[in-house]
């Protein structure tokens, strides 16, 4: 069986697992401290390592899979969506209340709605894009207002993790390609995996208001 991007599919099977762990670690923070935000955010953690790993067999064994790479595909990109609404809700229970957190949850609510809708007739990335990143500008928008206020315990974690991200972006969308085994997509994998460091060590202290 050949492998077609070997490094592709190892970087993305390790990112997908260093998400799995720090999900797990969510988790039981969650369990032990009942706050519906941690647990929110680690199953956005979920779903996100859930991206990786299907995006990472679609990468390494194209030439394989046959019409299973059509299905593979669509989990992928409905993983990633359902990760930015998780994100989304996980921080309006941290960073807002009442009716401004039921409308903000709504709004992500309707807006995965609609983007799983349109992404059953399309399978180009750019419409991933096109969902992920307001929904990561809507957290940090949160998460700013949230630790400019002292108010979001972790906030800055977040910032911190999702101006990473969006350097990981840059870098998957017009980055070098350092090695002709290890690419600009190999590259994102391992910056990304910092950026969901620095979620994880904001979301165990995510506390609900």
């Amino acid at each position: 069986m050949t492998i077609h991007e070997p490094m592709t599919l190892a970087t993305d099977l390790l990112l997908a697992a260093l998400v799995l762990w720090f999900a797990a670690r969510l988790f039981r923070e969650a369990r032990d401290g009942g706050q519906r935000s941690v647990l929110l955010w680690g199953a956005a953690f979920v779903a996100s390592a859930l991206a990786a790993a299907a995006g990472g067999v679609v990468h390494g064994f194209t030439d394989q899979l046959g019409p299973l790479q059509g299905g593979l595909w669509k989990v992928t990109v409905y993983s990633v969506g359902l990760a930015s609404l998780l994100l989304v809700s996980a921080s309006s229970y941290a960073a807002a209340r009442g009716a401004g957190r039921a409308l903000l949850i709504a709004l992500a609510l309707a807006k995965f709605v609609f983007y799983a809708v349109w992404m059953a007739g399309h399978d180009a990335f750019r419409y991933v894009i096109y969902d992920y990143a307001p929904a990561l500008l809507l957290v940090l928008i949160l998460m700013g207002w949230g630790a400019a206020r002292r108010s979001v315990p972790g906030a800055l974690w977040v910032v911190g993790g999702i101006l990473v991200s969006f350097g990981a972006a840059a870098i998957q969308m017009k980055g070098p390609d350092l090695h002709r085994h290890f690419n600009h997509n190999d590259l994102y994998h391992v910056v990304q995996m910092g950026g969901f460091w620095l979620w994880y060590r904001g979301g165990l202290l995510l506390r609900d208001r």
